[in-house]
């Protein structure tokens, strides 16, 4: 939301700077994002008159000027190319050291085909005051020549850059801005006028509401005869400082009113229109030109202006191209409705279409302010246009019940932090508008029209609190034990904290990603299990079931930008029917080492490094990383690859991780390119520790050397290494500290269906060393537990 200082002062009267907005601004809750002085990128330009222009002598296009700058210096001599500078002419001076704000050009003193020009004449687009760029500005005869020309345009007006929170519809207008100033001490606010304008005759085009839960108050009326061109350069100044184009008187006006008051209106170009105006649902499949030139195709649940032949107007986002004003305009319909602003929020949203008329609608208007609203409008019309108004039709009711809060003035102490007097209080209330009875030493609080964000008490402190100063609750110790201050981080903190160490000296960025994604990223994971129903954006709207998605984004992100090797890792939520779930999501892609002398071509990444990368991470987090079983990815969709991919469970059920690559079709989907390794470890499953007991004793290394043996089995292909390896360690748990496979070889000599697994076995002698028969009978043990699993001793 824009403002100009000039602007603002046609509603606050005081003795206030730009900086004294800008304070008392930030100060009640409304953040300045910047302030801006068109002036500023003008100065060194000044209104200057042409004295002489003749021909140059080395350029039949260009003429050489004497120039009176207005300084009571000589003349200067300017070289000029336009086809319209002539002597007399009153023009804009651009003198050297000057910066010309169409193309950050510094002035400097040059010669032009041998002669010294001393600056330069400018057009209206080399000022960005228009896009004319066949001659040099022409100002009137009388204008005073020597004049700042920032200040001869009125452009020294700065602009105040407002971000407006959501909940504060009625500050979407200077009105509104000026009003909370005022509240604030900062000048008094000035009384709205608002015309009486009767009408000579009824609507000559039937206005009425056949969608009522949508639209419950549809006003307007004609007005004829109007004459529809360019508006008033005050008006055009001010629309274009706060970003606005501008087109036409009519049009201007419609835009003036919303960035004055908040309140967006619609004006019809009534020759354009057959048989009644009428506000109603639009049917599946209709479709409407917007003004931008855009066609939307419209559902059974969207609100449309519309008459017997067509829709006009998109209801409270956009209107139509076909009945817009145009130059040839001189009959035409004003609209004033209220629109639900929930209808308003959900239609923009499936439209991806937004407005400034949408941004206040879906916020809120005022909905007791219609007439009024159609009176200030038609009084703009009549002085700008002429013509002759009708009478107002209204069609339906505005929902502009009172609202009444009941308040305790103590609240502002024990619910905002500051005792604020209740006469001070009620000063404040009254001052936003607000009407206060009391009653038994308690307040019942009139809510205005404008304020549909008040709910209850806790809103009435907000705003006494705000309007006070947030700046003046007094700073409060916490309360604290003596002593030194008792670790407050939780065992699942620590064990994240644990995890983002691990993961970042492993080589890995940590992303932080959006928890809300799309639908359609959400659909490859089985869809989201809660979405929201107002979100800010369609791409934001499902609370994601994976962390996957996000990181998959970002790898694609990274991958455009020319990264060549992706090592992504994430600590988050997933949101799933049951609950949330934390969860670490680890993802590689590109080059696992570039290519290089030692290693010759670069390494894509494979399941084995999402294997190592899963048990890594489980083993910090605290899971029996050695005793995990490797099984079957289940997923829902195509997630993962196929014999690429795998889970970590402890048992059957308990699944502690997935991992492998990812499936081609979910890359493709999110535009990664190459394979892509994932993990995602569910930290929620992993078992907690057990309560500590008493400490354990200091680590002593064993006396005796540790002896190794390896055994080479055929083992069937079906049977996995990790079993194998498993029920090796278990042969002999007293003697038997480690096994791990070292070989795998299947083809010539090993018979079809087989596989050659080795494994190398670890003994630890405790009081004395293994004598040749112990050594024989642990080595039996051995070969028997891999019998069990089905492999046999090779020979």
């Amino acid at each position: 939301m824009k403002i100009t200082l000039d602007w603002l002062r046609d509603h606050l009267d005081g003795d206030f700077t730009v900086a004294d907005v800008v304070a008392t601004l930030n100060r009640i809750g409304h953040e300045v994002e910047g302030v801006e002085n068109p002036a500023e990128k003008l100065a060194g330009f000044r209104v200057a008159k042409v004295l002489t222009a003749e021909k140059h002598p080395q350029a039949d296009k260009l003429r050489v000027l004497t120039v009176d700058a207005g300084d009571g210096i000589a003349p200067l001599t300017v070289v000029c190319g336009a086809p319209n500078a002539r002597a007399g002419l009153v023009g804009v001076l651009g003198l050297p050291g000057a910066v010309v704000p169409a193309n950050g050009m510094e002035l400097k003193v040059a010669a032009v085909r041998g002669i010294e020009s001393n600056g330069m004449m400018c057009s209206t687009r080399e000022l960005e005051l228009g896009d004319d760029h066949d001659g040099i500005v022409e100002l009137p005869a009388d204008a005073p020549v020597g004049m700042p020309f920032a200040d001869y345009a009125g452009a020294n007006d700065p602009v105040v850059d407002i971000s407006i929170t959501p909940n504060r519809q009625d500050c979407m207008g200077v009105r509104g801005i000026a009003r909370d100033l005022a509240a604030a001490g900062l000048g008094t606010l000035k009384p709205l006028g608002v015309p009486t304008i009767a009408g000579t005759s009824a609507p000559s085009t039937e206005i009425r509401t056949d969608d009522v839960e949508a639209c419950p108050a549809f006003f307007g009326r004609t007005v004829s005869g109007v004459i529809n061109g360019t508006a008033p350069e005050w008006m055009r100044r001010r629309l274009e400082a706060v970003g606005q184009r501008s087109i036409s008187a009519l049009v201007d006006i419609s835009n003036y009113v919303m960035f004055d008051l908040g309140r967006p209106s619609h004006i019809y170009d009534r020759a354009k229109l057959s048989g009644a105006l009428v506000a109603r649902r639009a049917r599946q499949g209709e479709t409407a030109t917007a003004l931008n030139g855009k066609q939307y195709t419209l559902a059974d649940t969207m609100t449309v202006i519309a008459d017997e032949r067509e829709v006009h107007d998109i209801a409270g986002i956009m209107g139509g191209e076909h009945s817009g004003c145009s130059e040839t305009t001189t009959d035409i319909l004003i609209e004033i409705a209220y629109f639900t602003p929930e209808r308003i929020a959900l239609t923009g949203q499936a439209l991806g279409l937004s407005s400034d008329a949408r941004s206040r609608f879906e916020r809120g208007v005022d909905p007791a302010f219609l007439d009024d609203a159609t009176a200030i409008v038609t009084q703009h019309i009549l002085t700008i246009c002429g013509g002759t108004p009708s009478s107002v039709t209204r069609a339906g009711t505005p929902p502009a019940e009172v609202k009444t809060v009941d308040y305790d003035p103590s609240l502002s102490a024990t619910l905002g932090g500051i005792a604020i007097a209740p006469e001070r209080q009620k000063d404040i209330l009254a001052s936003l508008g607000f009407g206060v009875i009391e009653q038994g030493g308690r307040w019942q609080v009139s809510v205005p029209s404008w304020r549909r964000d008040i709910d209850g008490a806790p809103d009435l402190v907000e705003e006494v609190t705000r309007i006070t100063g947030f700046d003046a609750i007094a700073s409060v110790p916490l309360p604290r034990a003596d002593g030194v201050a008792k670790p407050t981080a939780t065992p699942e903190q620590l064990t994240e904290r644990r995890l983002r160490r691990a993961a970042a000296a492993a080589g890995f960025d940590e992303a932080v990603t959006w928890s809300f994604i799309g639908e359609a990223e959400a659909a490859p994971f089985g869809g989201g299990a809660w979405s929201l129903a107002n979100p800010i954006s369609e791409d934001l709207k499902v609370m994601r079931p994976s962390l996957l998605p996000g990181l998959l984004a970002a790898a694609a992100r990274n991958q455009n930008r020319g990264a060549e090797s992706i090592r992504l890792f994430e600590i988050g939520r997933r949101y799933l029917t049951d609950a949330e779930h934390p969860t670490l999501a680890v993802l590689m892609a590109g080059d696992r080492h570039a290519r290089g002398w030692q290693a010759g071509k670069a390494a894509p990444f494979d399941a084995f490094d999402a294997k190592a990368t899963a048990l890594a991470l489980l083993g910090e987090a605290g899971a029996p990383a050695d005793r995990l079983q490797v099984m079957e990815a289940v997923t829902t969709g195509n997630i993962w690859h196929p014999g690429q991919s795998a889970t970590l469970r402890l048992g059957p059920k308990a699944v502690l991780a997935e991992f492998g690559a990812l499936h081609p079709a979910l890359t493709r989907a999110f535009d990664v390119d190459g394979p892509v390794m994932a993990v995602q470890i569910f930290l929620d499953a992993i078992p907690a520790k057990r309560a500590s007991g008493p400490a354990r004793a200091a680590f002593a290394p064993p006396a005796l050397q540790s002896v190794r043996r390896d055994f080479a089995f055929l083992a069937p292909t079906s049977l996995t290494a990790a079993e194998l390896v498993r029920a090796i360690r278990g042969a002999d748990k007293a003697s038997i500290v480690d096994a791990r496979l070292f070989d795998r070889f299947a083809g010539q000599g090993v018979p079809e269906g087989q596989v050659s697994l080795a494994v190398e076995v670890e003994l630890q002698p405790v009081d004395k060393s293994f004598t040749d028969a112990e050594l024989k009978a642990i080595a039996d043990k051995v070969v028997a537990a891999a019998a069990k699993v089905g492999a046999v001793l090779r020979g």
